[in-house]
């Protein structure tokens, strides 16, 4: 393996691992939201996400490495967290957006950091552009959505 391919691996690996966390994500608000439009564009998002790592994964396995298929450990904390600050006390949909627009700006920065490497190789840095593009739109539909429930814009 040369050392473009290993550097392309190990960036793909980590944009997989926090593509995970953000399906995990929003299958846990997916569970929590009371409102039932809610939890289904969670639901859509979830079943995107899983979607963009399956695509991430295979350029790991094109390229001769192997793909991760698990999510971070601080993700794994968070969300642990996440459950038990919901068991404290009663979360409402509001809360709910709120954490996961949280999400959305860190995966979306992550995907612009690995946009910005210059030392990917084209084929790479393309597919990473193309999954950014869903990215960004869940971004942008989460931040909306908490706007719009907080009355700002």
């Amino acid at each position: 393996m040369t050392t473009s391919t290993e550097h392309d691996i190990k960036v793909l690996n980590s944009l997989i691992e926090t593509t995970i966390d953000s399906a995990e994500g929003y299958g846990e608000a997916a569970k929590d939201a009371e409102n039932t439009r809610y939890s289904a564009q969670f639901q859509s998002r979830a079943a995107e996400r899983r979607q963009v790592t399956q695509t991430l994964q295979q350029q790991v396995r094109s390229l001769g490495g192997t793909p991760e298929d698990d999510g971070t450990v601080l993700a794994k904390a968070h969300r642990m967290f996440v459950e038990l600050r919901a068991k404290m006390s009663s979360k409402d949909d509001t809360a709910i957006v709120d954490e996961v627009e949280r999400g959305e700006d860190h995966i979306k920065a992550k995907y612009e950091d690995a946009m910005k490497d210059q030392d990917l190789s084209a084929g790479t840095r393309t597919l990473i552009g193309q999954a950014y593009a869903s990215v960004k739109t869940g971004h942008d539909q989460m931040r909306d959505l908490k706007h719009a429930l907080h009355g700002t814009n």
